[in-house]
């Protein structure tokens, strides 16, 4: 188990460096912020796509292991099967929180940081420690 939780460990540390990466390229202007702020009708697309995004995605990710289906999986596929829906579910939340902070960047709106942070936070809702992943495999 402690494998398995190592290996999730890593894939939330990896995803959080990312996005602050990203940060940090911008911040140190290495790459120009706001290429895209003058394309309105870009903007409107990228935000309600991402929106809309982040809307479905955070609660399902919260809610993945609680379906019966998944839960039943996880109960008999035991730690590989973990291993990949709990990858999956991280990705869930991680890859818009890249994406938004990226279009934050690069329209320098407020929108995408927002929901970038919100992702972050949701972050906290799943790291994958030793005693979480015992209990998810776990028959209650």
């Amino acid at each position: 188990m402690r494998n398995t939780s190592n290996k999730l460990k890593t894939l939330y540390a990896a995803s959080i460096a990312v996005a602050i990466a990203i940060t940090a390229v911008y911040e140190a202007n290495v790459l120009a912020a706001g290429d895209k702020a003058g394309d309105d009708v870009l903007e409107y697309y990228c935000t309600t796509m991402m929106e809309l995004l982040t809307i479905i995605l955070i609660p399902l990710a919260l809610r993945l292991f609680k379906f019966d289906k998944v839960r039943n999986k996880l109960i008999k596929g035991g730690e590989e099967t973990l291993l990949k829906m709990a990858s999956l579910r991280m990705a869930l939340i991680a890859l818009p929180m890249i994406v938004n902070t990226t279009l934050y960047y690069l329209f320098m709106s407020t929108t995408f940081g927002y929901m970038s942070i919100i992702c972050l936070i949701c972050m906290a809702f799943i790291y994958p420690s030793e005693n979480r992943c015992k209990s998810e495999i776990a028959d209650e």
